[in-house]
């Protein structure tokens, strides 16, 4: 008996290979930050406008994600996938070689629209290939190999920019690209696509009420934890000033703690469901970053408080998308999941830039110590958005699709 349960626990060697394509289009997305001066020096234009070059795919990624969703919803998923990684890793050679800066644009918009793909369809794959009862586990592990690239994806890229050059981190990026790509198509499962439906039936996730209310959990939770993730040197130099070096440690905790919350937040969800779970992740969220302001308020200078205050956020923080995604997903059902998953990513890069936006503003206006305290007022509508109950949600997108016909 135990060893039909060992047998049952094991994860296919396909999800492993989706946790590796995440964590190269996740690396791709975050190590241009890092090669910044030299990206600029090299193509002979500022760090301001080479900047550009993360905005660009940031945008990107969030319009393209449910457009090209509900384009590729109808065909298999491992052909999806595999076709995505083709033009992901032709993208990553095409930076490499870039002449010139409008080229790397260019190559890094492909880029973005190849990423968009992959990420829809990875979390799509590993839902509708779990078994029943552990899609949040599997859901875990491909969030895992996005959280894994903060702190081996990207510092390894980095090291390697500065070692050899700019150039050598999309030959990198490409090279793991075509790994995943190439053995995606020997161990994907034949997962198959939704039936050919009019375009209306395709954009469905758009008006379902539920979809719609998990995108805005998203929204509000990406804006408020990335707004503290942004500023997290800052806030730890007003908390520890004394404390060189700290700030490395602290983004290795991050990471680590990170990757512990996605796999954990997919086990709670298998034990607890979607939705009750998604409540715990909001929830405990907005209790850290309450923490977090209490530490910087109350004017207590321990590096040890604070490490303990940040890796309690982080599990909190990278053990969002287990939940949000299969509560999205059992929103929509399987048929638009892809459609829904892709919109629900459109919602985490929106909430990206509001984040900045508003982290700035309150930099500006109130000082560093209120940006944990503005973060937490967008986790705490976020949570209240999460106590909507689902059944009422259900019905409005009922009686809104009963209306339509």
């Amino acid at each position: 008996m135990s060893a039909v349960a060992e047998k049952k626990a094991a994860l296919p060697r396909w999800l492993f290979v989706v946790f590796l394509a995440l964590l190269a289009t996740a690396t791709d997305e975050f190590i241009i930050a890092g090669v910044l001066p030299a990206v600029a020096g090299d193509l002979q234009v500022s760090v301001a406008a080479a900047g550009q070059l993360v905005t660009v795919f940031a945008v990107v990624y969030a319009v393209g994600a449910p457009t090209l969703a509900v384009l590729c919803e109808r065909f298999p998923r491992r052909t999806v996938l595999v076709s995505a990684l083709a033009v992901f890793m032709l993208a990553n050679v095409a930076a490499a070689v870039a002449p010139g800066y409008w080229w790397l644009m260019a190559a890094r918009v492909v880029a973005a629209l190849g990423a968009a793909v992959v990420s829809s369809a990875s979390f799509a794959t590993a839902a509708a290939g779990a078994p029943q009862g552990e899609q949040g586990r599997y859901l875990g592990v491909v969030t895992a190999g996005m959280t894994a690239a903060l702190f081996t994806g990207v510092p390894v890229g980095s090291w390697l920019g500065e070692a050899v050059g700019w150039r050598a981190t999309f030959w990198l990026i490409a090279a793991v690209g075509a790994l995943a790509a190439v053995s995606l198509l020997v161990t994907a499962p034949t997962t198959p696509g939704g039936e050919p439906a009019p375009l209306r039936e395709r954009l469905a996730p758009l008006r379902n009420a539920g979809v719609l209310r998990v995108v805005g959990v998203t929204f509000l939770a990406a804006g408020g934890g990335l707004m503290f993730y942004t500023y997290l040197s800052s806030y730890a130099a007003q908390v520890a000033p004394d404390s060189s070096g700290l700030l490395a440690f602290l983004l290795f905790v991050v990471g680590l703690a990170g990757l512990a919350g996605a796999l954990l937040a997919g086990r709670v969800a298998d034990a607890w469901g979607p939705h009750r779970s998604l409540r715990l992740v909001v929830g405990g969220h907005a209790l850290a970053l309450l923490l977090a302001a209490l530490l910087l308020l109350s004017g207590l200078d321990s590096p040890l408080a604070l490490t303990a205050v940040i890796a309690f956020w982080s599990l909190f923080a990278w053990g969002l998308t287990p939940p949000v995604q299969g509560s999205v997903l059992a929103a929509a059902g399987p048929a638009s999941g892809m459609t829904a998953m892709a919109l629900n990513i459109s919602g985490l890069y929106l909430g990206t830039g509001l984040a900045g936006a508003v982290g700035g503003a309150v930099i500006s206006t109130g000082g560093i110590q209120y940006v944990p305290v503005a973060a937490m007022v967008l986790m705490g509508l976020s949570f209240a958005l999460t106590l909507t109950p689902v059944r009422a949600l259900q019905q409005v997108g009922s009686r809104r699709r009963t209306d339509g016909h």
